[in-house]
């Protein structure tokens, strides 16, 4: 994979070169332009060049001194757009976790097709509420969040209700992620037997990689996509949203060689089973 930013970057330069474009059909060089705005002509090049993030108020003005007004709005939109694809946790958790749980809900609702892959931990479609409990209480611990772990666990559980609408999921899971403690023993034995559980539901496939097997692909970041339009990736100091095509490619022949490693049906449950008996 490329770097957890490559894809806001280079959205940031699709956006200065579509300023350079407009400039240019204006007949204007940058000189020109920065004169006809009262900037140092710097600014207008740090634009273009994606080295700074123009303001709503700064897209205006150059798309007014270009006369191309009409392009205004959409130029924000995009802004905008770019401003959301890699938000900092402290930014993203600012107003507590549930408020951060809410966040997510439109982008479910939308999705028909879910494509999960964890490497460390069960994923939230097919979490139990204690788990998320002890999931979401070590976020709060670990990034000082407001403490509403409660009211954020009950959105997680409503988002949850979605696995049992017509919606497909494929989640892979290493079998690691099976033997992550989070919580107690008893915590991991109903989490693990709720994933048993959820296999049998009629639009949910859950695969495990086994740990054992030869590998061509070594694992790489957990990452969560929703249809063939976006990308969500939780690093360790952001929230990464991809939206760009080359990048969405990528995940998606990753998630399809991940997918030709894993184990499904029997096979799964054996292995979840044992996991099961090692918390025992």
């Amino acid at each position: 994979m490329e770097s957890a930013s490559s894809s806001a970057q280079e959205a940031r330069k699709a956006l200065g070169k579509r300023l350079a474009e407009i400039r240019v059909a204006a007949g204007l060089t940058k000189r020109a332009l920065s004169e006809k705005l009262e900037w140092h002509e710097s600014k207008a090049s740090r634009f273009e060049s994606a080295k700074r993030a123009p303001s709503e108020r700064d897209l205006r003005e150059w798309c007014s001194a270009c006369g191309a007004e009409d392009q205004a709005d959409l130029l924000v939109q995009t802004a905008r757009r770019i401003e959301g694809m890699y938000v900092q946790w402290q930014q993203l958790e600012s107003g507590g976790l549930k408020q951060a749980q809410q966040s997510a809900l439109p982008l479910w609702d939308r999705t028909q097709q879910f494509r999960f892959y964890s490497p460390w931990l069960i994923p939230g479609p097919v979490q139990t509420a204690s788990y998320i409990k002890a999931l979401l209480t070590s976020i709060r611990d670990r990034r000082n969040t407001i403490d509403d772990v409660d009211a954020a666990v009950e959105v997680r559980l409503e988002k949850q209700k979605i696995v049992y609408t017509q919606r497909t999921f494929a989640i892979l899971l290493e079998e690691s992620a099976l033997y992550n403690r989070m919580g107690g023993p008893d915590v991991m034995v109903g989490q693990l037997g709720y994933l048993l559980s959820a296999m049998a539901l009629p639009r949910v496939a859950i695969g495990i990689i086994p740990r054992h097997i030869e590998r061509p692909l070594m694992p790489v970041e957990g990452f969560f996509m929703f249809d063939d339009h976006t990308v969500k990736v939780e690093l360790v100091s952001a929230h990464l949203t991809v939206e760009q095509e080359p990048e969405l490619r990528m995940y998606a022949q990753t998630f399809a060689e991940l997918y030709e490693m894993a184990v499904f049906g029997s096979a799964a449950r054996e292995i979840i089973t044992t996991a099961i008996e090692s918390f025992g």
